[in-house]
């Protein structure tokens, strides 16, 4: 009986060794989509100052972003959406998210503030 203790381990473990893996595999992905997961950017408050429907953008009076580690500033942006232009109006205080998209500061996300 001694000697089939030692082969009947090995086998034990050969054959655990697959389930093994797996559990360690899936965790693994667990562990990684949480981690990796995109974070939305932080919402931010600014008041519309214009509206260039022909360019795609929006000029907004904001405070920081700190997200893009902007201070508050008057500036122009590209929409994501061109509808975007239409959910707001220049005089409008808004709450918006920005981020860079490519090579552009980029309104992700507006509508009037409530």
């Amino acid at each position: 009986m001694k000697s089939l203790f030692p082969a009947v381990s090995v086998l034990a473990l050969v054959l655990a060794g697959p389930a093994i893996a797996a559990t360690e595999h899936d965790s693994h992905h667990q562990a990684g989509s949480s981690a990796s997961s995109v974070k939305a950017a932080p919402s931010s408050e600014g008041t519309v100052k214009k509206i260039d429907k022909a360019a795609g953008k929006i000029t907004i009076k904001h405070g920081p972003l700190a997200n893009l580690g902007m201070p508050p500033m008057t500036m122009a942006f590209v929409v994501g959406d061109p509808a975007m232009l239409e959910q707001v109006k220049a005089g409008e205080k808004v709450s918006f998210t920005a981020d860079k998209v490519g090579d552009a500061l980029t309104i992700t996300t507006i509508e009037a503030a409530r």
